[in-house]
C-alpha cells in the first residue's frame, strides 16, 4: 500500500518535483516485530539528505506516527520513506513550491533473502560506469537512473547482482548494496566521496567492526584489489550482511569475519 503524507492513496501530482526531477530523498528499512531496525541511522541520513538538497524537514514525529500506520502485520517487512521537495515551481527552480510530499509504502521482507544470506551471493561486474558527483555523492537521491542501467545490464549478464566502478576504475558498490572485503588483517570498503550511496547497514558495520578493535580502511580501489580479496560480502538495510561467494569468475569462500559481523548484528 501507498501512503501521501499520512493519507492512503495511489497517485501524486505531475506537479510534484520528484516526478519531474527525481528532487528528493529516500530511505529504506527493515521492520522486525513493528519496530524499524536502525531507525537513528535512517533519520540521520534522510536530515543530511535535505540539509544537502535544501528541502524542508518534516515533522518527524508525525511521520514516525505514519510509518506506524504502514507497517505489514508479518514480523519481518519493509518500509519506504519518500521525501520530495513538494509541489509546483517553474523549470528548475525551487521556488514557489509547496511544503514537501512525505509517501510511505511498505512490501513483503524478499522470499529470497534468507538463501542469500546463508549461501552467499555470485556477482557479476558491470561495463557501464558511475559518473562522478561529488556534490550529490553519498546520498539516495531520488534520481536513480544510473543504477536503472546498472541493474537491468546486471540481469542480462545473468546475476541478481553485479560489482560497479567508477568512470575512473575505482570500485563503487554493488547496483544494489555496499561492498566490504577482508585480507585477513583489515577491513576494506570504497569511499563514497565521489560517487555512490551511503547505506545505513554500512555504518553500522563499520562502528561495530571498530569497536571491536578490527582496522577499517575506507579509500580508493582498482578492481583488482577486490578481486585478491579473502573474503567479501555486501550490506543493505534489507539484505542486511551476505557473503559474496563470486565475482565473475573469482570465488571465495565465505569467511569467518563475515560470520561473525552477522551473528553479532543479527543477519
Amino acid at each position: 500500500m501507498f501512503w501521501l503524507n499520512g493519507i492512503e492513496s495511489e497517485h501524486v501530482s505531475l506537479t510534484d518535483r520528484s516526478f519531474q526531477y527525481g528532487d528528493g530523498c529516500f530511505t529504506t528499512m527493515l521492520v522486525k516485530e513493528r519496530v524499524i531496525e536502525h531507525w537513528p541511522l535512517h533519520l540521520r541520513r534522510m536530515k543530511k539528505a535535505l540539509a544537502v538538497l535544501d528541502i524542508q524537514e518534516p515533522d518527524w514525529e508525525q511521520v514516525q506516527q505514519w510509518l506506524a500506520m504502514a507497517m505489514r502485520p508479518e514480523s519481518t517487512s519493509g518500509l519506504k520513506l519518500h521525501i520530495s521537495r513538494g509541489e509546483g515551481g517553474r523549470g528548475y527552480s525551487p521556488a514557489q513550491v509547496s511544503s514537501p510530499n512525505v509517501t510511505i509504502s511498505d512490501f513483503a521482507f524478499p522470499s529470497n533473502y534468507e538463501q542469500l544470506s546463508r549461501d552467499g551471493l555470485a556477482l557479476g561486474v558491470c561495463n557501464q560506469r558511475l559518473g562522478i558527483n561529488p556534490m550529490l555523492a553519498g546520498l539516495k537521491h531520488n534520481n536513480r537512473l544510473e543504477q536503472v542501467l546498472l541493474k537491468a545490464e546486471s540481469e542480462q549478464l545473468g546475476y541478481t547482482d553485479s560489482v560497479v566502478l567508477d568512470v575512473t576504475g575505482n570500485v563503487i558498490e554493488t547496483t544494489m548494496a555496499n561492498l566490504f572485503w577482508s585480507d585477513g588483517s583489515t577491513l576494506f570498503t570504497p569511499s563514497l566521496m565521489n560517487s555512490g550511496v551511503a547505506g545505513v547497514m554500512r555504518q553500522v558495520v563499520i562502528d561495530q567492526a571498530k569497536a571491536a578493535g578490527l582496522a577499517v580502511a575506507d579509500e580508493d580501489y582498482g578492481l583488482d584489489t577486490l578481486l585478491s580479496a579473502k573474503e567479501v560480502f555486501v550490506t543493505n538495510s534489507i539484505l542486511g550482511i551476505t557473503p559474496v561467494v563470486q565475482v565473475a569468475d573469482h570465488h571465495y569462500s565465505i569467511g569467518t569475519l563475515t560470520r561473525r559481523l552477522q551473528e553479532n548484528l543479527g543477519s
